[in-house]
């Protein structure tokens, strides 16, 4: 070949490199994913650039971490998928993002649009953007390399402005292959300035609430995930002691405060949502999670202060009185200097209510902790989880299942914010593993997954993902050989096992053995209390198959209610 030959091909670049630069240039150093065809090059490429790939076993896996990544960080985390199947593999995980306000793009390759269009039967022909435009909050394709870096900046802004979510980005096979001239290309990159800016609310609105919060005798902070994203930690902790109003944490914004905080009315649940004269909701909805503000958990006569940056949810099940319509951190700023203003007078009667429920409820809980059985129940093997997490504050806590999900969420305390990951709003199945990574990569600090034996299957192989890349997870297996417990019979009395029979006899230890990590089997509370504190303390893969009773545990955990039966007899 000439030199001149040479000169022309050190002068021209291609879609995957360009896209590379772009990522480069908005300071994107992670990207979760699994390749094929057309992506795998991409993921070659970003490697090489420095930019750290973290490949899985599932796509779905890959989108939780960069899901869970997104809501640790404020940024958008990167899930990276070939076409049509490992496509609609991450799209649960992108859906989920939406629902829960996590901040990721989720970025597939696809084929020919040509063919596509016309449904002539391309490899893995699939309208993926407008399949995605149903489960994300935005969803776009580039089809010219010139138009890369507005394609992922577009992305990156829906992603995080407003109520994060999750973003789809289609790149075709023809993009990433196309060429073009280098030094054109390069003119073509920017940096995303200010994804998410300030939105601030209006003082009209900060006026009545303060006003509103002055006439209070009984009123209470309701703290969602949305508060924990929002990372105003401070002004948050701020506002609630210089009010002493008591607050109550969902499960994902534990330990913005420390749950064992005096102001906690966490174990007080039942009496403070039913007799709250006014609530405050800041970063939560009235959703299936808190029964819609209605009905028999509630106070009819509440009246709503609510902190949101999406006017859309205003009113959504109960009137709000007070909307406060903005990012959360600059609406915090203004109520908090506002303080200053009005005295929050509330009804000492109402803090004595509340501390006499949280001693009884604490006492019952105590009795159930301190039981001890043989086989475990999830209370006694809990309790042990709690005293672990008590003596290793700091660390992340994944946590997914029925009972193992509820039970965790009403025993174990966090201590620090963001440091609780779970199913979210959806409550879906699957999160564990993907969670556990994200978190990993992301923080660099170890993490325990507390996960049933049920939801552990949905990924139990991305184990090999957690060992190949020698990450610090602890994972404990809650092994009652059931979806729900592992006593259910077949009702007709044949040999196969019930629809929600597992293996009890299941050595998930075993697993982790083969790909190099740490196993261990506990059947006491001594064995479980020694295996997670190495696991933890070694910072390296460790499994443990917890034995506990097949007739422990509830038929949906905490909302059976919500699992109709049927109404006539077999």
């Amino acid at each position: 070949m000439s030199t001149v030959q040479n000169d022309q091909i050190d002068n021209l670049t291609d879609g995957m490199h360009l896209l590379v630069q772009a990522f480069k240039k908005n300071e994107i150093d992670t990207i979760y994913g699994l390749v094929g065809i057309p992506v795998t090059d991409l993921a070659r490429h970003a490697q090489e650039e420095g930019i750290r790939y973290i490949g899985f076993r599932h796509e779905q896996s890959a989108g939780n971490a960069a899901a869970i990544s997104g809501y640790l960080t404020k940024k958008p985390g990167i899930c990276l998928t070939v076409s049509a199947p490992g496509f609609l593999n991450g799209l649960t995980a992108l859906a989920n993002a939406t629902v829960n306000g996590f901040p990721m793009i989720q970025i597939s390759g696809s084929s020919d649009r040509a063919i596509i269009d016309l449904q002539q039967g391309d490899y893995e022909e699939l309208d993926q953007m407008n399949v995605a435009k149903a489960f994300a909050k935005a969803a776009y394709r580039i089809n010219k390399p010139e138009d890369i870096a507005i394609g992922l900046a577009r992305a990156i802004r829906a992603a995080t402005s407003g109520r994060p979510g999750g973003v789809y980005l289609d790149v075709t096979t023809a993009l990433l292959g196309s060429v073009i001239d280098k030094a054109e290309a390069e003119k073509t990159l920017f940096k995303v300035e200010t994804p998410a800016p300030k939105s601030i609310p209006s003082s009209d609105s900060i006026i009545k609430a303060l006003e509103l919060l002055s006439k209070s005798k009984k009123p209470l902070v309701l703290l969602g995930k949305g508060a924990a994203y929002s990372q105003a930690d401070n002004l948050i902790k701020e506002f609630l002691e210089k009010t002493g109003i008591p607050y109550l944490p969902m499960s994902m914004a534990k330990g913005l405060l420390p749950d064992d905080h005096p102001q906690c009315a966490a174990a007080a649940r039942s009496l403070v949502l039913k007799n709250a004269d006014t609530v405050i909701l800041i970063g939560a909805r009235l959703n299936w999670l808190l029964s819609h503000g209605k009905g028999k958990h509630w106070n009819p006569d509440t009246r709503f202060i609510q902190l949101e940056i999406d006017p859309k949810e205003i009113d959504s099940n109960r009137p709000i009185e007070v909307p406060i319509v903005g990012d959360i951190e600059s609406s915090m700023e203004l109520l908090v200097s506002g303080l200053e203003k009005i005295s929050v007078k509330t009804d000492p009667t109402w803090i004595q209510d509340i501390e006499n429920d949280k001693e009884t409820n604490i006492a019952k809980m105590a009795t159930k902790l301190e039981t001890v059985t043989s086989p475990m129940n999830y209370y006694n093997a809990l309790k042990i989880v709690k005293e672990v997490v008590d003596s290793h504050k700091d660390i992340y806590l994944v946590n997914e299942g029925a009972n193992t999900l509820d039970d965790t969420r009403n025993v174990v305390n966090m201590y620090y914010p963001r440091r609780r990951l779970d199913c979210g709003t959806w409550g879906v199945m699957g999160i564990g593993m993907g969670f556990a990574i994200g978190a990993a990569i992301t923080s660099g600090k170890p993490i325990l997954a507390i996960e049933g034996d049920s939801a552990f299957g949905f990924s139990g192989m991305e184990i090999e993902t957690i060992c190949r890349y020698k990450l610090p997870i602890t994972i404990v297996i809650f092994n009652n050989g059931g979806i729900y417990r592992g006593d259910h019979k077949n009702l007709g009395g044949g040999t196969d096992p019930s629809p929600t029979t597992l293996m009890a006899s299941a050595r998930y230890d075993k697993l982790i053995e083969a790909f190099g990590g740490t196993p261990y089997n506990a059947t006491t509370q001594d064995e479980l209390k020694d295996a997670i504190t190495k696991g933890i303390e070694s910072l390296k893969p460790t499994l443990i198959n917890c034995v506990i009773d097949t007739e422990t545990g509830t038929e949906s955990g905490h909302i059976t209610s919500l699992n109709p039966k049927t109404g006539v007899k077999s």
